[in-house]
């Protein structure tokens, strides 16, 4: 408490003395009051300091302020009685805590008549007034002032401004008024610190003027301070309530959402505040609009002045039942906001039933709590409690129009954030519904996939699908539906469902194309409602053909990214394959692309997704992908996982991802066996011969007279209704037995059944009865029966 400016003329005794009684200062006015030097008393016990035995200080205990009559002893050895003030300064880190204590001694001087300072008219006047002098030294006072320093002014006249108050902010104030009193001008000083005796006035607003004698010097500054704390605290809940609109509901999550709650009302309401919500299934799935207890509510959030919560009894994701009598079930079966506190002793009687919580309650001293349900749109959600046990007094009528604003501004957003979540699962659900669940396991390839929906937008119309098809061949796919949502997923479904019937005939990649973008241009004609066909439904698509008796693959694309290649021993490429127009534009052409596949190699197919975002363009994701896919050690599983870290952040993708991995196998030339069959049907005998000795050599003897009767039917059909050249092949894999018959006629052959009198018609019905699947696929150079037949040594 060292004065501002060098002023100390000994008006005022003072003493400084710590927390254990040692005198630390000692000015000159206290020198002239007891006659001691500050050598010969600093380091003392203040204790010596009083006459009439007394051994212990009157202020060493109780409140941080003290005031009254003390009798010290003078160094000649005579009792002085005199009238003192004490302020206490807490312990802050280093500092210990210490006393100051005051006494005026020029305080009792008769004021002059003439005295400019005696000449103010203050005692009238309702605001809080204070003259002090050209030392800074307090003259008068009104009695509005004396009622709010619950101090006697006859007993400050004389003391400065630090020395009446004690707090540190009092230093400030008298810097202030010392710049007054030198430039003449007056100043405003707004303050937020509790002057009063009892902790009263929080917010204050301190104008001080000169005042000046007839000859216009001045002589003094007038201080008058003006109690605005219910003006202070109104502008206060409504910045928190302002606070709480930009903090609470940042995004559509539940339990963020209720995180958010709790962090806005510590330190601003509460030292400790839980968030229980309800079970929506425990109600049918949509919350109630009204609760009895007991009631089951599940912690989601909590906050604590402390670090750790040590507070807390019940961890986020635990599940209680709250009885009546507890804080949560009471204000939700009231429906409204209930208070309870020590004083009042409904607080015990609430935690009654929870031995746990009372235990922790009397170990924190928590004397406040207040329960505050959560409601949105007329349904109970849960309930916010808050406690207070760090801050003194209880919850106020204003505290709980505050909390009550606060908690059903989260209360919306909250259910926001319920019904968002719903609707994503609902999507996700669909989504996943709509997907494959598996891949298909086969000779040509193996593969992996990963689906991830949108971070925030949700789920979308990404998609991916592996489909067998005829002679081995295997088909890939991947699309992106426009769009975010339950549509566009269900869109998605339908186009994935196109791209299945349409593989089934085996058309060529961009006929198959051609086909779907005419179905999207009639989704978006639906959806449109006036038939205008604005293009409401787009999507984009990439198909691809592996056939593993060749190795080559053919692919297309409408408007998608072009797959990324990796060759054995190679770096990863994107392919160079014509992009298309995206589906739904109507009218122009798909191309189609062939190239070698050696055995091995890896295809990456992807949606946009996946290599761009709003912090990287293509092309940077494109690198990134060839720089993971480049680390490929074998399994496509964990290559998956390695793209996804690379181009994905931690929080998700803006944007739905599906990323389908291929890696090619080839079909030894030992399983295929190829004839050129001649356009007669007398030499089917010989070709059935051939057929038998190669299943013999296959070791697939009890084959052999189901094969020979489909290759007899499907080689004279060829014979008698296609044209030369005609070819013959057989195909084994691990599980079945593939014939295939082509010829350069582009007429496909049809099932029919023959009359009672009939010669013919019969032959494809027969093949149909003894194959597990047949069908007929058209080529650049004509078209392809094909038949195939279970191998049943598997089933041994």
């Amino acid at each position: 408490m060292s004065p501002v400016y060098p002023f100390d003329d000994g008006a005022t005794a003072r003493a400084v003395i710590d927390d254990r009684g040692t005198l630390l200062e000692w000015n000159a006015g206290a020198r002239r009051l007891l006659g001691w030097n500050s050598a010969d008393i600093l380091g003392r016990s203040a204790v010596t300091m009083l006459a009439g035995g007394d051994k212990a200080l009157p202020f060493a205990r109780g409140a941080d302020r003290w005031y009254g009559m003390v009798t010290l002893c003078h160094r000649d050895g005579s009792a002085v009685s005199v009238w003192v003030l004490a302020h206490h300064t807490p312990p802050n880190g280093d500092h210990p805590g210490r006393w100051l204590v005051v006494t005026p001694l020029d305080g009792d001087a008769p004021p002059s008549p003439d005295d400019p300072l005696e000449r103010v008219e203050l005692l009238q006047s309702p605001c809080a007034i204070a003259i002090y002098d050209e030392r800074l030294r307090l003259r008068r006072m009104n009695d509005a002032m004396a009622e709010e320093l619950g101090l006697p002014q006859e007993r400050l006249r004389g003391l400065r401004m630090p020395e009446i108050n004690g707090r540190p902010q009092s230093v400030d104030i008298e810097q202030h008024l010392h710049r007054v009193l030198i430039t003449g001008r007056g100043y405003d000083v707004h303050s937020h610190v509790p002057i009063g005796a009892d902790g009263r006035g929080y917010a204050w607003l301190a104008r001080m003027a000169p005042i000046t004698d007839d000859s216009g010097r001045v002589r003094g500054v007038c201080l008058a301070s003006h109690d605005f704390t219910e003006q202070h605290l109104a502008r206060e809940r409504l910045q928190i309530v302002n606070e709480a609109s930009v903090r609470i509901g940042t995004t559509l999550d539940v339990v963020t959402t209720a995180q958010e709650l709790a962090d806005m009302c510590v330190p601003a309401l509460g030292d400790f505040v839980t968030v229980d919500l309800l079970d929506p299934q425990e109600y049918g799935g949509e919350p109630p609009a009204g609760v009895t207890a007991p009631v089951r509510l599940r912690r989601v959030a909590h906050r604590s002045l402390l670090p750790g919560t040590p507070e807390a009894v019940a961890q986020p994701g635990q599940a209680d039942l709250y009885p009546a009598s507890s804080p949560q079930g009471a204000s939700l079966t009231a429906g409204r906001t209930i208070i309870a506190s020590t004083a009042s002793r409904d607080l015990e009687q609430w935690l009654a039933w929870s031995p746990t919580r009372a235990e922790r309650v009397r170990e924190l001293g928590i004397h406040a709590t207040m329960s505050v349900p959560i409601r949105a749109r007329g349904l109970t959600l849960g309930v916010a409690v808050l406690t207070r046990y760090r801050r003194s007094g209880p919850f106020t009528a204003d505290d709980v129009l505050l909390a009550e604003e606060i908690t059903a501004r989260a209360g919306v957003c909250i259910d926001n954030a319920r019904r968002y979540s719903r609707e994503r699962e609902t999507a996700l659900a669909l989504q996943r519904s709509l997907l494959p669940r598996t891949l298909p396991r086969t000779a040509a390839l193996l593969a992996a996939s990963r689906y991830l929906p949108a971070a925030r937008a949700g789920v979308g119309g990404d998609w991916f699908d592996v489909i067998p098809l005829s002679g081995m061949r295997v088909a890939m796919v991947v699309g992106d539906v426009v769009g975010h949502g339950i549509q566009a997923s269900a869109t998605m479904g339908r186009l994935r469902t196109a791209v299945r019937t349409l593989a089934d005939i085996d058309l060529a990649p961009d006929e198959l194309l051609t086909h779907l973008d005419d179905l999207v241009l009639r989704l978006a004609e639906e959806s449109g409602g006036d038939g205008s066909g604005t293009g409401e439904v787009g999507a984009t698509c990439l198909y691809a053909v592996y056939d593993p008796v060749s190795r080559r693959c053919t692919l297309a694309r409408a408007g998608h990214p072009a797959p990324v290649l990796l060759l054995p021993g190679r770096a990863p490429r994107q392919i160079d394959l014509p992009a298309g127009p995206p589906l739904g534009l109507g009218g122009l052409p798909f191309e189609s692309a062939e190239l070698e596949l050696p055995e091995g190699s890896v295809l990456s197919l992807y949606t946009n997704g996946l290599v761009e975002s709003r912090d990287r363009d293509a092309e940077t994701g494109h690198r990134l992908l060839n720089e993971a896919l480049a680390g490929h050690a074998g399994s496509l599983e964990e290559t998956c996982d390695r793209i996804l870290r690379a181009l994905l952040p931690q929080g998700g993708s803006a944007d739905d991802v599906a990323l389908l991995l291929a890696r090619t196998q080839g079909l030894p030339a030992s399983q295929v066996a190829t004839w050129d069959i001649p356009a007669d049907p007398a030499l089917v005998a010989p070709i059935r011969k051939q057929v038998v000795e190669q299943l013999e050599h296959w070791s697939l003897s009890e084959l052999a007279f189901t094969a020979e009767l489909v290759v007899s039917e499907l080689v004279t059909n060829a014979i008698r209704y296609g044209a030369r050249p005609i070819r013959l092949r057989l195909i084994q894999d691990a599980t079945t037995l593939i014939c295939e018959v082509s010829d350069t006629s582009h007429t496909a052959p049809h099932l029919r059944r023959a009359k009672t009198f009939d010669e013919g018609g019969r032959g494809l019905l027969l093949v149909a009865q003894l194959t597990q699947r047949w069908g007929s696929r058209h080529t650049a150079e004509g078209k392809t029966i094909w038949a195939e037949l279970e191998l049943y040594q598997e089933e041994q």
